[in-house]
């Protein structure tokens, strides 16, 4: 390869491709690049970030584009382009290590590495010139060239300090598997971190957060709170009917940059909107609220309209910029809107969407309805403001449309299916169970081989090896598969896939597991994921999986596993569990599973009636197995031996060791697994 030229017209990415044009001489991230730095001698620049990334854009204009800024970065480092979601572990590594110097994280990031890859110095976004506060990127260039060339004792301290604490990070700090009322304890807790006038953690900017919210509504639901059920709610109905949400397309936005949810960071992302879609039908199993129901449906539709592939899988994210400009394709004026509708129509669209002539961003519209109430109009006023929120949608569509990251991710791809999943079974839509199904064999067959699974696909091109993300939401979606079907492929593939984590990813030493596998050899420090951003933690999803595991198995290695990695973080979870919930979300199934087993003909209307009772219900600790006649449970559940009840179909409810008696009556359990729900002690 020669490394004196733009390397990155061969990638599949669209972000590295977005650079394939720049005089910067990029390199993709590879053993070979930082073998040649070596030899070279020279510093290495990497950039992080993705194809949707609004300041990505703007750095890259301002800068990558510049001949000048270029020929500086060509002649001092050796330039890699990297896009965080293809290597997501390496892009957490070094958002770590931007950390431990004590800035901000994001994105583009900007990292300086020694030949080997160790970082010594970085920051996130930085102008061509001085402004904003910031320094210019020509000063950063040749102030970093000039300390690794002339420094090198205070660049190796820096390399030392930095290696140093990114392996503390990964020290265990042991300590009990939490219990359930300390579980409760700290979800209350939770609830001086929440804005409880405009929803969502307090300040700006506001992100979702669905893996809190989901840990928030449950303990709701566990102790009857009303107080943390009411921030949940007021979260999803501000979000629901604020700008960051699509109102003519669907879909959320990744954040909102004020504390209103009113001005959207415009980028729509695949693992925001699945995450929301089961946070929302979580919350209309107890509120039964139709916005909940009409945001569900929208936002599916988008996926399915906008995000589908060839094959069935899902892009990852649409762009937040169009003609270069954030936003353009999103926002309206008053004129174009009053130019489109009827004029009956313009004022009551304008009055539930918050259209004015100065408007409410930069002097544009971005559509909302929180001035107009967090709940539905009545029927015949939202019917008309549904056609014309159609009227508008044709209009928009006319428009130049924000880029599309198309490449397939595994694990965003398993949110989606999870989570259509269970809007599916929800909502009685079995067309988004189809939906489910091609998604999930698109990534069983293209990214997977045998037991193991790659992490990116596109142009026909299947690559970067799987991590423990993409096996954890993996397992998930079989296992949701698997309780909706009862067919035993799929939970033969999540056990295979578990054994793949525990022979790649588990740490021997102190428990828990890494993102990236042993054999990863370009990482400077492997990483052990236990925090929840955007995404849920990895080693918090694979405890809830080996938490279901157990439970629908009986087999005491899933409990032993589960138990070790929640003893593993146990010590950080008291001084860091609200940035914790996913953890604290498998300790709470690991200790307060419902085991379902429904005996019935593969098929019939009794077993489909019966499954839908057991969907409608809001109950997240469910371990549901369905059994066709020429099946039986495995010898360690607490139902085994159990048989139908004079030929019909027959549901057992387990909590621990305890079974119900036999239920054949629909409405009878129905009324059981409600009354579980409610916290109530069934009759």
């Amino acid at each position: 390869m020669d490394f004196g030229r733009n390397n990155l017209g061969q990638e599949t990415s669209p972000y590295l491709l977005q650079h394939q044009t720049n005089p910067v001489h990029w390199q993709p991230w590879s053993e070979q690049v930082l073998a040649a730095a070596q030899a070279a001698n020279k510093p290495v620049l990497l950039s992080v970030g993705y194809a949707a990334c609004h300041w990505c854009h703007v750095m890259a204009h301002e800068s990558f584009e510049d001949p000048e800024i270029a020929a500086l970065m060509n002649d001092l480092f050796i330039n890699i382009k990297l896009d965080r979601e293809e290597r997501p572990d390496l892009d957490a590594l070094y958002q770590n290590a931007l950390a431990l110097l004590g800035q901000q994280g994001g994105w583009p990031l900007t990292m300086f590495l020694t030949p080997k890859g160790e970082p010594f110095w970085g920051g996130t976004y930085f102008p061509k010139h001085a402004k904003y506060g910031r320094p210019g990127f020509d000063d950063v260039l040749n102030s970093i060239a000039n300390i690794y060339n002339s420094e090198p004792e205070n660049v190796a301290h820096n390399v030392k300090q930095i290696n140093t604490a990114l392996m503390r990070m990964n020290t265990a700090r042991s300590g009990d598997v939490p219990l359930l009322e300390t579980i409760d304890e700290f979800g209350k807790s939770c609830l001086q971190l929440m804005d409880l006038e405009n929803g969502g953690t307090k300040g700006a900017p506001k992100f979702p957060q669905p893996t809190l919210l989901a840990f928030l509504w449950r303990t709701a639901a566990r102790t009857r709170d009303e107080n943390l059920q009411n921030a949940v709610t007021l979260t999803l109905d501000r979000m629901s009917q604020g700008g960051i949400y699509d109102h003519l397309g669907g879909g959320y936005a990744r954040y909102s940059v004020d504390d209103q949810w009113l001005v959207p960071h415009f980028e729509k992302m695949l693992y925001d909107n699945a995450l929301l879609i089961e946070m929302l039908c979580d919350a209309w199993r107890v509120t039964a609220n139709p916005l909940y129901a009409q945001r569900i449906e929208e936002t599916i539709d988008w996926i399915l309209r906008e995000m589908r592939v060839s094959g069935g899988a899902f892009g990852a994210s649409l762009d937040a910029d169009s003609e270069g400009e954030e936003g353009k394709f999103y926002v309206w004026n008053a004129s174009e809107i009053s130019g489109l509708l009827n004029t009956a129509g313009v004022s009551l669209f304008n009055r539930y969407y918050d259209v004015t002539p100065a408007g409410n961003w930069e002097g544009h519209t971005i559509l909302n309805r929180t001035s107009s109430g967090l709940t539905l109009a009545d029927h015949d006023a939202e019917a008309a403001l549904s056609n014309m929120r159609q009227t508008l949608l044709a209009s928009r569509d006319k428009r130049i449309r924000p880029g599309w990251d198309d490449k397939v991710l595994t694990d965003w791809n398993a949110m989606a299916i999870a989570a259509l999943c269970e809007a599916a079974m929800t909502f009685r839509r079995s067309e988004w169970l189809d939906y489910a199904k091609l998604a999930y064999n698109f990534i069983r067959k293209t990214l997977g081989n045998n037991d193991t699974l790659l992490h990116s696909y596109r142009a026909g091109r299947a690559q970067h090896a799987g991590m423990l993300e993409d096996y954890a939401h993996m397992i998930r979606a079989a296992l949701r598969l698997f309780e909706i079907s009862g067919s035993a492929s799929y939970l033969r593939d999540a056990i295979s896939w578990a054994e793949q984590v525990e022979n790649q990813f588990v740490d021997h030493k102190q428990g828990g597991y890494f993102q990236s596998a042993a054999n990863s050899n370009d990482l400077v420090v492997r990483s052990k994921p236990a925090t929840d951003g955007a995404v849920p933690s990895g080693n918090g999803i694979m405890v809830q999986n080996l938490a279901r595991l157990y439970a629908l198995t009986g087999d005491q290695r899933y409990q032993t596993r589960a138990e070790t990695t929640l003893a593993c973080f146990g010590g950080r979870l008291r001084d860091q569990f609200p940035s914790m919930p996913g953890l604290l979300l498998g300790a709470e199934m690991l200790q307060n599973t419902v085991q379902i087993v429904i005996l019935a003909s593969i098929g019939s209307a009794e077993l489909y009636a019966m499954r839908r009772a057991v969907f409608a219900t809001y109950l997240p600790n469910r371990a549901l197995t369905i059994l066709g006649d020429e099946h039986d449970l495995p010898q360690n559940h607490p139902a085994f031996g159990k048989t139908r009840i004079n030929g019909k179909a027959t549901a057992y409810i387990c909590r621990g060791p305890v079974c119900s008696a036999p239920i054949t009556d629909i409405d009878a359990l129905a009324k059981y697994l409600d009354e579980i729900a409610k916290g109530e002690d069934p009759a």
